[in-house]
């Protein structure tokens, strides 16, 4: 029966006799095969950055609830063990740190970690058992934008429970970095896009309506003047932050970085882009705030306001000095690459 390691040999072949893309290497690559965990690993980031572990020649073991399958169809699945873990259940139990802890990783990935207690009993668990603990975070530490782009070095004033929770995680991971020696990379993430779900859209929420009408030429209403901001990333952008971050680990340890398109997008320009790609003129009318949120539900009206209180605009240039992050898509190849899925499937209707 092969072993493990003789099938990530075997999917990285099959991977290069099917064409599929070779990923780009660091510079400073991992030159050896290490034990890796990924917790979240068939989600928006996972579904990527799990088989791009295997093509680098990396044992891995993909923990979830196991009720959902990953967005991206690869051969490199066939490598990957599978544990199907409850989080929450594990954790109310006392037993989630040790369940990963005695997998033996050399890194450990977490992406689904919320609460400051989570991040405790796993960083507990953990300390002197592992090489690497990289923890997913989000650009929502940061409060409305000031400086823009706004950098890492800004000082947090997150808002909203979302925001305010993954701060204070952040600030816990760093201080045990700083005082401990604990050996974690934190990764802000922007606005996830991807094959497989609904991008936040020109009017700051997730309604794919929104990109029918522009389809059908139709108007869009906008808040305000439409110069607040968003910004998106391809969920395969993150998960190359993520290996970059592993194969840099001497400079990426005891710090955050932002994952980001190279630029955000005002809601305006936005349209504009979305518009013309569909081969349309844009038609925008601009409303004040609060006329223009009687005209949506109370979800979508909640989700843009969330977005543009924020108007973030993040800085890469620390993810591309340290890590040599390339993001390969700009925010509207991205999110075009999303909506032509939802074309495909019928979400987004051209009539």
């Amino acid at each position: 029966m092969p072993c493990v390691c003789d099938l990530v040999r075997s999917v990285a072949v099959l991977c290069k006799n099917l064409g599929m893309p070779r990923r780009e290497r660091s510079a400073s690559g991992v030159g050896h095969q290490m034990r890796v965990v990924i917790i979240g690993g068939t989600g928006h980031i996972g579904s990527f950055l799990t088989p791009r572990l295997v093509e680098s020649g990396h044992v891995v073991t993909c923990v979830s609830r196991g009720m959902k399958q990953p967005y991206q169809v690869h051969p490199a699945w066939k490598a990957v063990t599978h544990l199907n873990l409850d989080r929450t259940a594990e954790e109310s139990a006392g037993t989630f740190g040790e369940r990963i802890a005695s997998l033996d990783a050399e890194v450990v990935i977490d992406l689904t970690c919320y609460r400051l207690e989570s991040a405790e009993e796993l960083v507990e668990t953990l300390r002197g058992r592992i090489g690497q603990l990289l923890h997913c975070g989000t650009i929502w530490v940061h409060g409305p934008s000031i400086e823009v782009p706004t950098t890492e070095e800004e000082p947090r004033k997150p808002f909203g429970e979302y925001g305010i929770r993954k701060a204070a995680i952040e600030a816990y991971l760093l201080q045990r970095a700083k005082a401990d020696r604990f050996p974690v990379t934190i990764l802000h993430p922007g606005h996830l896009v991807g094959a497989g779900w609904a991008p936040v859209n020109p009017t700051g929420n997730f309604n794919p309506e929104v990109f029918s009408t522009l389809m059908q030429g139709g108007e869009i209403r906008l808040p305000n003047l439409g110069l607040e901001t968003v910004h998106h990333v391809h969920a395969d952008d993150v998960a190359q932050a993520f290996m970059r971050a592993m194969e840099r680990r001497d400079v990426a340890l005891g710090e955050c970085f932002h994952v980001v398109s190279p630029a955000a997008l005002t809601l305006r320009g936005y349209t504009e882009r979305m518009a013309q790609g569909f081969g349309r003129l844009a038609r925008m009318k601009f409303l004040p705030w609060e006329e223009w949120r009687k005209g949506f539900t109370e979800n979508d009206a909640a989700a843009t306001w969330d977005h543009i209180s924020h108007s973030p605009n993040c800085s890469i240039q620390k993810a591309r000095n340290l890590l040599g992050y390339k993001p390969r898509y700009t925010s509207i190849q991205a999110v075009r690459e999303s909506v032509d899925w939802l074309i495909q499937n019928g979400v987004v209707r051209p009539d």
